[in-house]
């Protein structure tokens, strides 16, 4: 049976890539989708294992061949996932973790039919500024760009399969792998190992 994707997605400060991290500990059988970037690394983060880092010229030219199955330029660099990432892991059997914006999610569902899809909401727009200026790394203008496009794109959470308000962190990573247990508890995922254990008992 191969692996199914589980793409998180969600306005910058909703902790989502912290429930996806907690998920990678706590959930045999997950792996993490390793995204491209043309930017370059920032403090320890490592080829290969945060990003495969690569120019802009080879980004570009990954681009044009379809390497990708979704990219997206966000502040002048370009991230994207490649089928090739994805398509090792799932054919071994193991569940991919994505963590992709709206547009990526809804690549991803076209090309993966079966993909789940899973929105971060904050409790609060008010709260999301909150934490947005508590990391202490961005700007007003950031914190303010950033709302803004929070507000504009959390309409998209009702077209997703679940939804996660992350008002609590343990509550939200204990929802995420409810989810993630459920999915592997569908009947269809479930058939090859029926088969198994009852062989002919079942007409699958």
């Amino acid at each position: 049976m191969s692996g199914q994707l589980f793409v998180f997605s969600g306005p910058s400060g909703t902790g989502k890539s912290t429930i996806v991290s907690a998920l990678r500990e706590k959930v045999d059988g997950l792996w993490y989708s390793i995204s491209h970037t043309s930017r370059r690394p920032r403090g320890m983060e490592k080829k290969g294992i945060d990003y495969h880092f690569v120019d802009r010229k080879t980004f570009e030219d990954m681009i044009d061949s379809g390497a990708f199955v979704e990219w997206a330029k966000v502040y002048d660099d370009y991230y994207g996932t490649s089928f090739a990432s994805i398509n090792e892991q799932t054919d071994s059997g193991l569940d991919v973790l994505l963590d992709v914006d709206v547009q990526g999610a809804r690549n991803l569902k076209d090309h993966f039919a079966d993909t789940v899809l899973i929105y971060v909401l904050p409790p609060s727009l008010e709260i999301l500024e909150s934490r947005l200026k508590a990391r202490g790394t961005n700007s007003d203008s950031v914190v303010r760009m950033r709302l803004e496009k929070a507000s504009r794109e959390i309409k998209n959470c009702l077209w997703y399969n679940y939804i996660i308000i992350n008002d609590e962190l343990e509550r939200s990573i204990e929802e995420a792998q409810a989810i993630v247990s459920a999915e592997r508890c569908r009947t269809i995922r479930r058939k090859p190992t029926i088969k198994k254990l009852f062989g002919n008992s079942f007409a699958l």
